[in-house]
């Protein structure tokens, strides 16, 4: 039987509270997170672990659909396709996510990921919208 769970407040993010990925903005149709470098996001060499720059893209880009969401609607995603650029080793990293289409079911989306003011990841993509299951 799966364990229930209290309902949270729209905006609560426990995953990126976990990571330390913080929204300082969240608009119609954007969001930047950001994200302090710490020692358990690195990989075994000392670079930041490609999952914690997935998982900034994947986090603004479900914040950036959220925004432009009816009552009644929810997002999933479909696919992201991640280039990663550039290695982090420390320091700040900022996500920018913009939407570039909303359709009926599908939201397109990109996202960089930049280390001070080096674009260290570029991501695109795509969100599934459906409505709110209400059985």
């Amino acid at each position: 039987m799966a364990k229930e769970f209290p309902a949270r407040p729209v905006g609560y993010n426990p995953f990126g509270e976990w990571i330390g990925l913080e929204f300082t903005r969240m608009e119609d149709g954007f969001t930047r997170g950001i994200l302090e470098v710490r020692q358990s996001h690195l990989n075994p060499h000392n670079v930041v672990h490609g999952g914690v720059l997935y998982a900034m893209v994947d986090t603004g880009m479900g914040g950036a659909v959220y925004s432009r969401l009816e009552a009644d609607e929810l997002c999933a995603t479909v696919e992201i396709k991640i280039v990663y650029l550039a290695p982090v080793y420390s320091g700040r990293l900022t996500c920018d996510t913009r939407l570039l289409h909303r359709g009926k079911r599908i939201a397109i989306l990109e996202s960089e990921v930049r280390n001070g003011d080096r674009l260290v990841a570029k991501a695109t993509g795509t969100y599934s919208l459906f409505k709110k299951n209400h059985g």
